[in-house]
């Protein structure tokens, strides 16, 4: 983090775009754009696909200073829409991930000891959320339903819309920059899970969740959008005996996900495991096995026959017969 002796940037030059021009959504919405690029800008991913309803909820978010959570299973890409349109609007990011490890004191700041010409000095060290304050600044909270609840009562001020926030330790009041947004991702609504899908996530207080403006899902993509980034993401499976091997990919990986819906399996296939298998078809030269290595041994013993079949379904092979 910078030292946080320095001053806050004075307000960056905006200018007001269309969101049809910067996302091809038909839309009237316009959104201000930073002139300027700064090192906390995400880079730019040219084949990411943008959901419609979801790219708008985190538009409204930046343009009308509203608070967005944006809720899905893993692996949707939760975290990287809301810094892909950052990217596209030059305005800087910054993720804090919530689990256990984080602390009141990460968020808020602490004393701490520091070398001053030759001399240790004690000094108080701002966290990341008065750090951000003072910035024109996307705050992203990952896993927000991971997050400890004598954390979460921290960031309930900030989540009020002008909300200040106060330094006790320093007496001191924070006015929020003009520039500075908050977001978070979360794979359950603060309602707990009881699946189990997502072990540590927490049942989040009501009056928190209350203050969050919008509330966006974001589900995973048509098969044929997902094929698509598969194969942006490995560009050297595209072409057409790849671009086949692409298609039965995601086909597995959908019937993974139909599987679970059904209660009949335990895990599923994300989009981000569908690459990763990609990615090791390339290692191995052997879709079978990078499948083995990718997804399968991951799954309970008792469920890999049902995934087996699901795999020969789609690529007309019995799968075991095909690994060592």
């Amino acid at each position: 983090m910078p030292d946080s002796r320095q001053h806050p940037p004075a307000a960056a030059a905006q200018s007001l775009q269309s969101v049809r021009s910067l996302f091809h959504i038909d839309s009237d919405l316009l959104v201000p754009v930073f002139t300027e690029r700064d090192a906390h800008v995400p880079d730019i991913d040219p084949a990411y696909r943008f959901n419609q309803d979801v790219t708008l909820a985190i538009l409204a978010g930046f343009s009308h200073n509203r608070r967005v959570m944006v809720q899905g299973l893993h692996g949707t890409g939760k975290s990287t829409h809301i810094e892909q349109v950052a990217a596209r609007l030059n305005w800087p990011c910054v993720r804090v991930n919530l689990d256990g490890h984080i602390s009141r004191l990460d968020l808020v700041g602490k004393d701490a000891i520091v070398l001053r010409e030759q001399q240790q000095v004690t000094e108080f060290q701002e966290g990341i959320v008065p750090w951000s304050l003072q910035r024109p600044v996307a705050l992203i909270f990952d896993e927000y339903d991971a997050g400890r609840p004598d954390v979460m009562f921290v960031i309930q001020r900030i989540l009020e819309r002008d909300g200040k926030f106060t330094l006790l330790d320093q007496n001191r009041v924070i006015t929020p920059h003009p520039h500075f947004r908050l977001f978070a991702t979360s794979n359950t609504v603060g309602l707990g899970n009881l699946n189990g899908m997502y072990h540590g996530t927490q049942v989040l207080n009501h009056a928190q969740i209350d203050r969050w403006n919008i509330v966006a899902t974001l589900n995973y993509l048509p098969p044929d959008e997902e094929t698509a980034i598969v194969l942006a993401r490995v560009p050297a499976m595209n072409d057409e005996t790849g671009r086949q091997l692409a298609s039965r990919m995601v086909a597995v990986a959908s019937l993974t996900r139909h599987g679970y819906a059904a209660g009949d399996l335990a895990c599923l296939m994300s989009p981000r495991t569908v690459i990763t298998w990609a990615e090791n078809c390339q290692i191995f030269r052997d879709p079978a096995l990078a499948f083995l290595l990718s997804f399968l041994n991951k799954c309970d013993e008792a469920e890999r026959p049902m995934v087996a079949e699901y795999y020969q379904r789609c690529f007309n092979e019995e799968l075991l017969a095909t690994v060592p």
